[in-house]
């Protein structure tokens, strides 16, 4: 929960080819969230952009 007291579950993560993690944004939606790493994910320097929930790790 931020100060605001708005919910913001679903994050996007950037994965590099070494397998450090970057919480690149918080949305309040997995709909929202996925057209972020969709427009974001252009695959350059082997980066990923992948969606996850709040304390659960994508598979």
């Amino acid at each position: 929960m931020t100060d605001s007291g708005a919910v913001l579950p679903w994050l996007v993560i950037r994965q590099d080819e070494g397998g450090n993690r970057y919480r690149v944004g918080r949305y309040a939606t997995r709909a929202e969230a996925e057209q972020v790493a969709d427009r974001l994910d252009t695959r350059r320097n082997g980066r990923l952009y992948v969606v996850e929930r709040v304390g659960h790790a994508a598979t």
